[in-house]
């Protein structure tokens, strides 16, 4: 089975291969010349028309060119995930993910003895393609999303890769965050994944306004030297180097780290058939170099 390459971007839009399917989709990243002819775009097995994104975009539709399933699986970076013509434009899978995937794993195992299992929260955790990655790496991970059916298809991806280690949240993240800090629990890593926008049972999330609270608050919910911090974030409001400071703000206060490495701050990119590079996100990480995992669980 074929897994995802970006066949050809540019002029507002990128042609993409999922395993046997190819689909054509918007994206303001996308500048420049495409590469391919305009038969290549043209033959795609379906194009979504109108922006991709959340709620403030307006919208848009897929147009299938041929019958396509609802969900098909690809493989990925090791793993198998069900991808799909999401509503809003989305597949289900961001592929260049699968570097920040290897890079936390790494971080929770090195250092830490075999009989030690980490506990990592994930927050806006989507169809769970971290999630799956690090409970394929040994992890315990509490899976928070506000959307029921994105946890369901995470619940498909955590089977069909065989991985049960996953406690599954329908929450908003800020009022899972608070109750969590009520309850004095606390975790060996954290990511988020946070939208520029969106809607909850806490109310309207916005990325500006909203980020800096519950990072803050999150990252008190870690234990002393924790193995990592990610934030990731796929917005052109912000750029690298506002995530590093907002990510330093939040650790600021507390105990000594340790052994903790730098910030990193950088933009993810995927790498299209002929080289090119598409940047798609940005991100600010930093892991400890002697990580201190607990074996106390919270799955209870």
């Amino acid at each position: 089975m074929r897994g995802h390459s970006l066949l050809d971007f540019g002029e507002g839009g990128r042609l993409e291969r999922w395993s046997d399917v190819v689909l054509a989709r918007p994206d303001s990243r996308a500048i420049g010349r495409r590469s391919l002819a305009a038969e290549a775009w043209n033959g795609a097995g379906a194009t979504f028309e109108g922006r991709v994104g959340g709620d403030r975009a307006g919208g848009g539709g897929w147009r299938a060119h041929r019958p396509l399933p609802d969900r098909w699986p690809v493989d990925h970076a090791g793993l198998r995930f069900l991808v799909g013509c999401a509503p809003s434009g989305h597949t289900g899978l961001f592929p260049e993910q699968a570097a920040h995937w290897s890079w936390m794993v790494e971080a929770l195992t090195s250092g830490v003895t075999p009989d030690v299992t980490p506990d990592v929260l994930n927050l806006f955790a989507y169809t769970g393609g971290a999630s799956v990655a690090l409970a394929a790496g040994g992890a315990r991970v509490t899976h928070v999303d506000t959307s029921r059916p994105a946890i369901g298809w995470a619940r498909e991806n955590a089977a069909l890769n065989g991985v049960s280690t996953i406690r599954w949240i329908h929450e908003d993240a800020r009022r899972f965050v608070a109750r969590e800090r009520r309850r004095g629990r606390q975790y060996d890593a954290l990511l988020l994944d946070p939208p520029a926008f969106g809607r909850g049972p806490a109310g309207d999330w916005q990325l500006d306004r909203d980020l800096p609270g519950l990072l803050e608050s999150a990252i008190a919910l870690l234990r002393p030297d924790p193995a990592f911090v990610l934030l990731n974030v796929y917005t052109g409001d912000l750029d690298a180097g506002d995530l590093e400071r907002l990510l330093a703000w939040a650790l600021d206060g507390r105990p000594d780290p340790g052994a903790a490495g730098p910030i990193e701050a950088d933009t993810l990119a995927l790498i299209s058939a002929d080289g090119r590079q598409l940047s798609t996100g940005i991100y600010a990480r930093i892991r400890s170099q002697t990580p201190h995992v607990s074996s106390h669980t919270n799955m209870a």
